[in-house]
């Protein structure tokens, strides 16, 4: 029996395999991992999820990564990082983890098609942006649509762009798009900011940074790239077609960790607690990337944690014998 899964094509027939390293997540700290965990002959399988490389592929071009001067197409990163890590002998398996019993070893992951038994587990499961779910925004991400400053900034040099959100994070990305945008406006639900006072105090400073209070983003123009947003003051119900560039949304992120309630610690967020930068609070057990590090959500910080988690994976099964 076979049936659609987010546009992949998925058998119901369910089997059982046990593996050494079982990766959950294809970003780049699961790509990451796969390529260590093989290298060092664990065999890892890789369960992607419904899309190949997390958040990386909302992201049309990547020109922080190091190694690519001129940037890189997101998408040819993800398959470079699927190659090399399969190079060593590391398989994927496009299929998403349902359910998980980490209580005894050797832990058991559920999917869609098969069951799993692994002697350690990475998780890499991410943490997804949360959406303004509004008209145009599915269809623009990647056109003008951001979730990420630090990812696409660059791109908007000498360009008019709107922050929304009113958080620590909208306002650390605000002031970081500064360094590139001609003006910078913080959109906010509210009449005023739940940043941290200093960054606060940074930004009203800041002659490039402009603010619309007690308003939300109710629509994203554009054909081919955004031209424009419809704002709504939520006070009046006044509404008006704002001219932009971009359209940069920092309203939270969700970790995607609820497969791990009750089986992992984690912290009143909702992200894994980590120790020595990887271990999660059963041993044998691993995460890496955003679903462990809701600071840094780099391409290059969560391959890292991948690495690392990879290795720790490798000293764990070889100090059991």
């Amino acid at each position: 029996m076979e049936f659609q899964l987010g546009g992949l094509q998925v058998s119901g027939e369910t089997q059982g395999e046990h593996v050494r390293v079982l990766i959950i997540g294809s970003g780049p700290a699961g790509m990451s991992a796969a390529l260590y965990a093989a290298r060092d002959q664990l065999e890892p399988l890789v369960l992607t999820g419904m899309e190949m490389g997390g958040q990386v592929s909302l992201t049309d071009r990547i020109d922080n990564y190091p190694g690519f001067p001129e940037g890189i197409k997101a998408q040819e990163l993800i398959d470079r990082f699927k190659a090399q890590a399969e190079r060593f002998g590391a398989r994927f398996v496009m299929d998403v983890a349902t359910e998980v019993d980490l209580s005894q070893r050797p832990f058991t992951v559920k999917t869609y098609s098969a069951t799993y038994t692994a002697d350690a587990l990475i998780i890499a499961t991410g943490a997804s942006a949360r959406k303004l779910e509004v008209p145009g925004e599915a269809e623009l991400t990647g056109k003008g649509v951001s979730y990420c400053a630090t990812c696409d900034g660059w791109f908007f040099q000498d360009k008019d762009v709107i922050v929304v959100g009113g958080g620590d994070s909208a306002v650390e990305e605000g002031l970081f798009l500064t360094r590139y945008a001609r003006k910078v406006t913080i959109v906010h639900r509210r009449n005023k900011l739940r940043a941290q006072p200093y960054l606060q105090k940074q930004a009203f400073e800041h002659p490039k940074i402009d603010f619309i209070w007690d308003t939300v983003v109710t629509e994203i123009l554009g054909k081919d790239a955004v031209e424009a947003v419809r704002l709504r003051n939520v006070k009046t119900g006044e509404e008006r077609v704002m001219p932009i560039d971009g359209v940069f949304i920092f309203i939270g992120h969700i970790p995607n960790t609820e497969l791990f309630k009750g089986q992992l610690e984690l912290d009143e967020r909702g992200y894994i607690k980590v120790h020595n930068w990887v271990k999660t609070s059963v041993p044998g057990v691993f995460a890496a990337g955003e679903v462990a590090d809701p600071r840094y959500r780099q391409v290059v910080t969560s391959a890292g944690m991948g690495a690392a988690a990879a290795i720790e994976a490798r000293h764990f099964l070889s100090e059991e014998g």
